[in-house]
């Protein structure tokens, strides 16, 4: 398949759409962050102006904004703790749907979310599904721990820049009021024992790799594809 620079923003909004086809009347929903789950929550508003009833408990302030727009009623975990289905889009994926998200320093509530639901569905572009994750690791860390993680990391064999804003000076805040380190491990072969390392860290709230997904749903030469769990 030739690329073009509108592949990506054709594959995002194809996989996002196929996803919102999981969704069913009556469903509480966990609304991800990203451009291509932003397709799936614009779809579930166009499918709640047709009469579809559902609720939605979304990730972030970006995520809560769009859904208001979409016109998808919210929730919350303390109203309805768990949820049917959390669709939410990724950093890169790997063939075992092994998955690294948090891009939009959204992550830590993006698992809580994902790890309240029933079924947790990924979507993604084709430039996001690899055989081996490579990608830098965010990890959300209390402002007043962040030398500790930043050397802790260092020792793992990682190399740690703490994410600055791109709009103002200093560091990224995330929804939360924490600093994110995005963590360059280069090859990941074994994510498992590297998330477990990490959230050992005195002062890491959350990192970014996430061993729960039960469902990618990736466009790959023009078509929408499904990998499950086995």
């Amino acid at each position: 398949m030739v690329r073009t620079p509108d592949s990506n923003v054709e594959e995002k909004r194809a996989a996002g759409e196929a996803a919102a086809e999981m969704v069913r009347d009556g469903m509480v929903l966990g609304l991800g962050t990203g451009s291509t789950v932003a397709w799936t929550i614009k779809r579930i508003g166009e499918m709640v102006e047709e009469g579809m009833e559902v609720l939605g408990v979304p990730t972030s302030y970006q995520a809560q904004e769009l859904a208001i727009a979409s016109g998808i009623p919210l929730t919350t975990l303390d109203q309805d703790p768990v949820l049917d289905l959390a669709i939410d889009g990724a950093d890169q994926i790997a063939a075992d749907l092994t998955t690294i998200k948090g891009g939009g320093a959204a992550h830590a509530r993006e698992k809580v979310v994902a790890s309240s639901a029933q079924w947790f569905v990924i979507v993604a572009d084709s430039t996001k599904y690899v055989d081996l994750l490579t990608h830098p690791v965010p990890v959300e860390v209390l402002p007043f721990a962040a030398k500790l993680a930043r050397s802790r990391i260092e020792e793992l064999g990682g190399t740690p820049q703490i994410r600055q804003a791109k709009m103002k000076d200093g560091p990224v805040i995330t929804d939360n009021g924490n600093f994110v380190i995005d963590a360059d491990f280069g090859t990941i072969e074994d994510p498992g024992v590297l998330a477990t390392q990490l959230s050992e860290i005195p002062g890491v709230v959350e990192h970014g790799i996430f061993e729960n997904v039960d469902q990618l749903i990736v466009v790959i030469d023009g078509l929408v594809k499904t990998f499950s769990r086995e």
